[in-house]
């Protein structure tokens, strides 16, 4: 079975930036399963998977516009510390902050008595990312999988999922 829409997808992959330096890796992990045509990975590098089968290697580069896209500076901005009042919060920290476009994660850049410094773009905006790995499974996914739009592993107990996205190329 190929790769395609509505697969679910075992890979195991390394994923680094144009420097060479390692980002998030399955190496001495579980091996990231996804269901395909769902958005879950950035467009790019589901595209060039599209098609692939089970052994097969891939080496791909994607520049910020197939990825995470550009660095956009004014998503930082300086927010009144009173929107903090009775939160501990300090530089580096990331949170789900609620917008005008909806929910977007943030992260801390700066914490001062007064203001709050803030950046809205995803950790990798503005990044060549590089993917290299091999996919391990192709599968039909179940009509429960394909109903709640996720995979469903072994380790699943009714609908509790964890649906918190990395740096492994998940788009969220």
């Amino acid at each position: 079975m190929k790769v395609s829409d509505n697969a679910v997808v075992t890979l195991d992959f390394t994923v680094s930036n144009a420097d060479g330096e390692i980002l998030d890796t399955t190496e001495n992990k579980q091996p990231l399963q996804y269901l395909h045509g769902t958005g879950y990975l950035v467009a790019g590098l589901e595209n060039q998977l599209a098609g692939k089968v089970v052994g097969e290697d891939f080496d791909v580069t994607l520049t910020p516009d197939q990825a995470y896209g550009d660095y956009d500076e004014a998503l930082v901005q300086s927010v009144p510390g009173e929107l903090f009042d009775g939160m501990e919060v300090s530089e580096g920290d990331t949170f789900v902050a609620e917008t005008d476009d909806g929910q977007r994660p943030v992260t801390i850049l700066e914490v001062a008595e007064e203001y709050v410094k803030v950046d809205g773009n995803h950790p990798l905006a503005g990044m060549t990312l590089c993917f290299k790995g091999v996919v391990r499974e192709v599968r039909e996914a179940t009509e429960e999988e394909l109903a709640h739009g996720h995979v469903h592993g072994e380790h699943d107990h009714g609908h509790e999922h964890d649906h918190d996205g990395g740096c492994c190329g998940h788009h969220h």
